[in-house]
Parts: structure tokens; C-alpha cells; sequence
């Protein structure tokens, strides 16, 4: 399984970024998406989880602000960031868990500047 992430940059506080994970999996549909970030020096963590039949879940510092969605035709899952704030920056990962194996994208950093 392959995820390739893309779609972050730079933007200013306040601004608005989506960011794209393509699965080359053709079970991409059966399975949940979560899309997790690490800020420098910190852990990752948890931002934003789907399910395999669109329920979301996203964590109470970016609830209101990003909203996780994916179309299973394009086999993609995307994280689209509004009202962005300098502590977002991170880089972004997606994920999923396949028989209790995680795979991860190679990452996208946003970067929000003040």
C-alpha cells in the first residue's frame, strides 16, 4: 500500500489550504483514513479520522476549522484547512491500518506564518 500525500505550503494565519493522500490500494473503500501531524519537537498526533463509510471525527484544537472527506473513486482522502493558525504548522501524514499494519504518506509540511 502506497500514500502519497500532497498539498501543503506556506500560508498566512487565517488562511486555507486542502490537502490531498491518493491510496494505491484497490481496497481503499473498506478501510478508515486518519490524517495525523508532527509539529517540531513534538509527537504525532491524531488530527482527523474517517471511516470506511464517511463517519468523521476530528480532535477537539482543529473542531470547527478542518474537516477530513474522501471519494472513493479517486481512492483519496482529503484535510481541508480553514482559519489556519501558526500552531498548525506541521508536517501532515495520512494513514491507514490494514490487518493491524499501519501505513503512512511521506508527509506534507504546512507551514502558517504569523
Amino acid at each position: 500500500v502506497q500514500l502519497q500525500a500532497s498539498g501543503g505550503g506556506l500560508v498566512q494565519a487565517g488562511g486555507s489550504l486542502r490537502l490531498s493522500c491518493a491510496a494505491s490500494t484497490s481496497i481503499f473503500s473498506t478501510y478508515g483514513m486518519a490524517w495525523y501531524r508532527q509539529a517540531p519537537g513534538k509527537e504525532r498526533e491524531l488530527v482527523a479520522r474517517i471511516s470506511s463509510v464517511g463517519g468523521t471525527d476530528v480532535v477537539d484544537s482543529v473542531k470547527g476549522r478542518f474537516t477530513i472527506s474522501r471519494d472513493n473513486a479517486k481512492k483519496t482522502v482529503y484535510l481541508q484547512m480553514y482559519s489556519l493558525k501558526p500552531e498548525d504548522t506541521a508536517v501532515y501524514y495520512c494513514n491507514v491500518r490494514i490487518r493491524q499494519i499501519n501505513y503512512w504518506g511521506q508527509g506534507t509540511l504546512v507551514t502558517v506564518s504569523s
